[in-house]
C-alpha cells in the first residue's frame, strides 16, 4: 500500500508530528519520516521519538498517532501517477490483484476502498491474526484468497521489507523506485528487478 500504490508519506508525517507535539517532543522532517516507514506504525513511532524515550511515553505517543491517523489518513494521500491505469490494464488481462500492507488491517481496508474501489480482489493489513511483513503470512493469505499458486504470482513493493517478504514467501519480486526508498537503497538491499514507472510492470507479467 504505502510507497507502491499510495503516496501516504505526508499523512504519516503529519500524524507522527501531531503525536510528538502533544507530548512536547521534537518534530521530524519529511525525509526523516521516509526513513522510518516500512515496518508498521509501532516501529515508526519508536524511531520517531527521541533516543532514550521510555516505553510508557512511547506507548502514549503511539496511541496519539493512531487516534490522529485514523481520522486523517487521507488528507494528503493520493495514488501514484499511473497506478490506476496499471491496475485497470492488469485486471483487463485477467490478472487478480491484492494488497498486503504493514498498516493495521482497518486502515488498509479503508484506504483500499477509498482509492481503489473494485481494483483489488483482496486486501490485508497487520492484525492479531496476521503477522506484519517481512513474515510471509500476508502474502500467503493473499495467494490463498486469490486461489493462486506461487508460480503464477508476482510480488511488487518499494522497500527492503518487501524484498525480504517475497523471499520468505517464495515469490519473485519487482521493486519500484518511485516509492519511499531510492534505487540505490533497493540495490544495496538485494533488489534484482527495479522499475521506474507503473507502465514498466506490464511487460514483466
Amino acid at each position: 500500500m504505502d510507497g507502491t500504490v499510495l503516496d501516504t508519506l505526508g499523512d504519516l508525517a503529519a500524524a507522527l508530528n501531531h503525536a510528538l507535539r502533544r507530548f512536547g517532543l521534537p518534530e521530524r522532517g519529511l525525509e526523516e519520516v521516509r526513513g522510518f516507514v516500512g515496518n508498521g506504525i509501532k516501529l515508526l513511532v519508536e524511531r520517531g521519538v527521541p533516543a532514550g524515550t521510555d516505553a510508557a511515553l512511547t506507548d502514549r505517543v503511539l496511541s496519539a498517532f493512531t487516534e490522529y491517523y485514523t481520522l486523517h489518513c487521507a488528507d494528503a494521500t493520493a495514488p501514484y501517477e499511473g497506478i490506476h491505469a496499471l491496475l485497470a490494464e492488469v485486471r483487463a488481462r485477467g490478472c487478480k490483484t491484492a494488497v498486503v500492507s504493514n498498516k493495521t488491517d482497518p486502515a488498509a481496508q479503508k484506504l483500499a476502498a477509498r482509492y481503489f474501489p473494485g481494483l483489488f480482489d483482496f486486501c490485508v493489513g497487520e492484525s492479531e491474526k496476521t503477522r506484519k511483513k517481512p513474515a510471509p503470512d500476508m502474502a500467503l493469505a493473499a495467494l490463498d484468497a486469490l486461489q493462486t499458486g506461487r508460480e503464477e504470482a508476482l510480488f511488487v513493493g518499494d522497500s527492503e521489507v518487501d524484498i525480504e517478504t517475497a523471499k520468505n514467501a517464495g515469490l519473485p519480486i519487482v521493486s519500484v523506485a518511485w516509492g519511499f526508498k531510492s534505487r540505490e537503497f533497493l540495490l544495496a538491499h538485494g533488489a534484482e528487478t527495479i522499475i521506474d514507472s507503473p507502465a514498466e510492470l506490464l511487460p514483466l507479467l
